[in-house]
């Protein structure tokens, strides 16, 4: 998603005192008028995104990193330069999960489950290589990994679908080969890691977090960033636990269970283990959790996963938080206190980091729009890119920022991405 930054308007007397200056000064001043509009300020317009090419893994097929289709699995690379040639940032896409064969089986038709349906992708937000646009990590090395098992790259099964043809549960597979394979283009060297992702991907990217820790010399500063993956286990507005027994089908169908934190396993079923409450509890390296505590895609299918409800129609809400009823609004205030009393263990940790604002958005790095723009979500007047950065930087200590309740934030925009 390309996003356009507007400049503010010039208060009117000094539009004046300039069209004076232009007049007198004409052919010099005029030149350096149209450098200055040209130039790549934080308050021009941006450039467009860059289109990174699609990379298939290295016999893909001979070590299982396969799609649910068995085609072969692929991320997208862009190297680094300068000083950030030796510095690389992980990043998971996100998706959703499957947790039938039917609903697997459909993702076969497409990019999350067939890599013959995946193209170049645009690289923009926290993936970007503008540093207007991405301050810290636009010299980095990026990769994106695409996303096609299902359940965050995190099973190792097989299976049939009703055609009788194979389904491959490989997320586990993939991930270990597509680090394996980035080791040997020189993430080895790496000076600086970040591992990162969106929804699904960001629960992925802390499942791994540890795993990819561990993979680096001590010296290396990794650290793991999750966006928008900080699912949470409440019951609907019918009083069921919809999520959780929709994780759970994921969990038995995929064979999730390694990746699981084994403390967790010791005292919980592995469904409740997959869930980011718990698995913060277990994580050893420093992270930074960033959510919307009215995140949208959990308002829409975790806690009001119908239109209707007795007594109250949810449809017209859950599209857009504006057409929410005082009534509903208390409802969501109360998921929003659900999310922040499980982020507490976070909150506790001195190296961990918070950004936690009450937008109505889902996913918030990989749009230039909301990760560093003139109208990005702010809390203590930062950005999310100028947050995260103080954090893994270490330029600021106790970067949590946990925001008010809705709509007290004037920097939410309506243009923020909500699915």
């Amino acid at each position: 998603m390309a996003t356009e930054l507007l400049s503010p308007l010039l208060p009117q007397r000094r539009r004046r005192r300039l069209a004076l200056a232009v007049a007198a000064a004409a052919p010099l001043l005029a030149l350096l008028l149209l450098v200055v509009v040209y130039s790549r300020s934080p308050l021009t317009t941006v450039s467009s995104p860059e289109r990174v090419d699609l990379t298939l893994v290295a016999d893909a097929r001979e070590k299982g990193a396969v799609c649910l289709d068995g085609t072969p699995a692929g991320y997208h690379l862009r190297r680094g330069s300068g000083s950030g040639a030796h510095n690389w940032l992980i990043y998971l896409e996100g998706g959703g999960w499957c947790n039938t064969v039917q609903s697997c089986s459909g993702r076969k038709t497409n990019r999350f489950g067939s890599s013959k349906f995946m193209r170049a992708v645009k690289f923009s937000g926290i993936l970007s290589n503008d540093h207007l646009e991405n301050p810290d990590f636009y010299d980095w090395n990026i990769v994106v990994v695409r996303y096609c098992d299902g359940a965050s790259f995190s099973g190792d099964a097989e299976g049939e679908d009703l055609a009788g043809n194979k389904l491959f549960f490989r997320g586990l597979r993939i991930w270990e080969t597509v680090v394996d394979e980035l080791m040997g283009k020189g993430m080895d060297t790496a000076k600086q890691a970040l591992l990162t992702g969106c929804s699904a991907g960001s629960l992925a990217a802390l499942l791994h977090c540890d795993d990819f820790s561990e993979r680096f010399p001590h010296e290396v500063s990794v650290k793991c960033l999750s966006d928008a993956g900080f699912f949470i286990d409440v019951k609907d507005l019918s009083g069921e636990r919809s999520m959780k027994s929709f994780i759970n089908g994921v969990i038995k169908l995929q064979n999730v269970r390694e990746v699981l934190p084994k403390d967790c396993l010791q005292n919980k079923d592995p469904t409740e283990c997959f869930f980011a409450s718990e698995l913060i509890k277990s994580i050893r390296t420093p992270t930074f959790i960033l959510n919307s505590d009215y995140d949208s895609w959990q308002i829409q299918n975790v806690l009001a996963p119908n239109g209707s409800y007795p007594g109250q129609a949810w449809s017209s809400c859950k599209a857009n938080i504006r057409n929410c009823s005082s009534t509903q609004i208390d409802v969501l205030h109360g998921f929003k206190n659900k999310l922040v009393s499980e982020l507490k263990v976070a909150e506790d940790n001195k190296n961990w980091g918070l950004f936690i604002d009450s937008c109505f958005t889902h996913c918030q790095t990989p749009f230039n729009i909301s990760w560093h723009s003139p109208i990005s979500p702010r809390l203590g007047d930062k950005t999310i890119a100028e947050a995260v950065g103080d954090w893994y930087f270490g330029r600021r200590q106790d970067v949590n920022y946990i925001d008010c309740k809705y709509p007290c934030n004037p920097t939410c925009s309506s243009r923020l991405p909500t699915t």
